[in-house]
């Protein structure tokens, strides 16, 4: 029987990954926790608590970005960090078909397909940190470092900056 929190694709790269007890920490939430601001006001946290997996194509090809949910990603920024010539926000079908699950319930780790991975620093600013379980109902914590780890990114500075 598979958790009632987690979508199967996540709870079995959980299981995969030996994370048990991350997939124990699920939580769903009937009301949604689609964007980041659902998601804190669930919780009960800050919102750049909140991890959001961001796609984005860089030269037609995709590319997660992990990135606190009080912040916007700058493209320029993760254009130069890739050295790509252009990035542009992916498209839903473009998420579904590279990670296999739906935006606003995409989780740091667990694809359908490889990708590149770039996690924002400002995540590691937190002890723990909640991203979506594959669904826009389930979230679950983990430390940013482990999940850092877990989804295979490279930590870089790409967050907009406010003036």
């Amino acid at each position: 029987m598979t958790s009632p929190g987690a979508h199967p694709r996540f709870a079995e790269a959980l299981h995969a990954l030996e994370l048990g007890e991350v997939a124990a920490r699920v939580r769903r939430f009937p009301a949604g926790t689609r964007t980041a601001a659902e998601a804190a006001a669930a919780i009960g946290c800050e919102l750049s608590q909140i991890c959001k997996s961001l796609i984005f194509a860089a030269d037609g090809e995709p590319v997660l970005v992990l990135m606190d949910g009080a912040s916007r990603v700058d493209v320029e920024l993760v254009r130069k960090e890739l050295g790509a010539d252009a990035v542009t926000r992916a498209d839903a079908a473009v998420v579904r078909e590279t990670t296999g699950y739906a935006i606003g319930g995409v989780p740091p780790f667990g694809h359908r397909t490889r990708t590149r991975v770039l996690a924002d620093r400002a995540l590691l600013g937190h002890e723990v940190v909640w991203a979506a379980a594959g669904t826009p109902h389930a979230v679950f914590p983990m430390a940013p470092a482990a999940m850092v780890r877990h989804a295979g990114a490279t930590v870089v500075d790409v967050r907009e900056r406010t003036a």
